[in-house]
């Protein structure tokens, strides 16, 4: 029979060192994962299987298994702070890219330019764009578009998430780790995939550049894959709970 070997003892000061550093890599990661998809945002589509995917939705996942970790290990009270955190910094990544769009370029430096094949736009009331382009400005109007809208979204679906996570937990008395893991992010993603796609693209559907197959299959597809996401981390987050339970020194 294998023996149970209980966590060394260490003091009081170095637990609470090993606890905020493991935070420390959540809240990273977290916002590692965030800041990726804002940049990155509606840039690109990918197919994956009958799903048609922007690159930006790839890391988003990660957030919620994050929210779900620090919400499981260090409470409510920490993942809500993680998620205002995030919240400030898509405030802060807009504010840096407005103000380097609005400060004048140094004249006579040949700039990165793309060409459009077709005209796109970013926020409603934005200029369209087409042709010959600056490289930055491109990123801006996609960037500026994707953080508006993940904003709204990710103000509504992070703070469910928690908040469902912690509903579940009391519901059960803090049995069925899967259940609070999985419904919790089911329902927040499901929020979160209308809300995003229905922003970035709606002003596209409503002039007729899309149709209403296209934009509920974006919808679609969105979830789908966050929804595949979120039942295959099932298995890790149980692995991690358990794992830094043990080494975080947590009975709960």
């Amino acid at each position: 029979m294998k023996e149970y070997s209980a966590p060394l003892a260490i003091s009081d000061s170095d637990l609470q060192e090993r606890r905020e550093r493991v935070f420390l890599v959540l809240a990273g990661v977290f916002i590692c994962s965030m800041t990726m998809m804002n940049i990155i945002g509606s840039t690109r589509f990918i197919q994956l299987g009958p799903m048609a995917l922007t690159v930006g939705v790839l890391p988003y996942p990660l957030t919620f298994l994050c929210t779900d970790l620090v919400s499981e290990l260090y409470g409510r009270k920490r993942a809500n702070f993680l998620v205002t955190l995030g919240l400030a910094i898509n405030l802060f990544i807009v504010a840096i890219i407005w103000l380097a769009h609005t400060a004048p370029p140094v004249p006579g430096i040949p700039w990165m330019e793309i060409q459009l094949v077709e005209p796109v736009t970013g926020l409603p009331g934005q200029q369209e764009m087409s042709g010959s382009v600056e490289l930055f400005d491109f990123i801006y109007v996609f960037t500026t578009g994707a953080v508006f809208a993940s904003m709204i979204a990710y103000v509504a679906a992070q703070y469910i998430d928690v908040r469902l996570f912690h509903f579940w937990k009391s519901l059960t008395r803090g049995k069925h780790l899967w259940l609070r893991n999985n419904f919790s992010t089911l329902i927040s993603q499901a929020v979160d995939s209308i809300l995003v796609i229905g922003i970035v693209f709606g002003g596209a559907f409503l002039s007729g550049d899309i149709t209403l197959k296209q934009y509920l299959g974006f919808m679609a597809s969105s979830y789908l894959f966050k929804m595949v996401a979120a039942l295959i981390d099932t298995g890790p987050f149980y692995i991690l709970v358990a794992k830094l339970k043990r080494f975080l020194q947590i009975d709960q």
